[in-house]
């Protein structure tokens, strides 16, 4: 798989880590506007998602690793259903129906 361009990769990594500065520092920046909407999505957000897609959309290696992992062991079963007895104790009332 070919590594993204470096200065494309470049730019798109100064625009999120400056409108993540922005963000952080300038509180309007964290507020939404009429026509595009909330801020830190365009300031931050899109311009990350640049970024993971210049990577092709690849998942970090901690996630893959953790994901990777599997239980062993024997797969879980189904419980079969125990049958009800027919004489079962009326509780509203005390003791075996008797009542309070």
């Amino acid at each position: 798989m070919p590594a993204p361009d470096p200065q494309v990769l470049r730019a798109v990594r100064q625009v999120a880590l400056a409108g993540l500065a922005l963000v952080l520092v300038w509180p309007a920046a964290r507020g939404s506007s009429e026509w595009l909407g909330w801020w830190p999505m365009w300031l931050v957000g899109m311009p990350c998602l640049a970024w993971w897609s210049l990577y092709r959309f690849r998942l970090p290696q901690a996630l893959l690793a953790r994901r990777s992992r599997r239980r062993r062991g024997p797969q879980a079963r189904r419980r079969t259903r125990v049958p009800l007895r027919t004489a079962r104790p009326d509780l509203r009332h005390g003791s075996a129906g008797q009542p309070v």
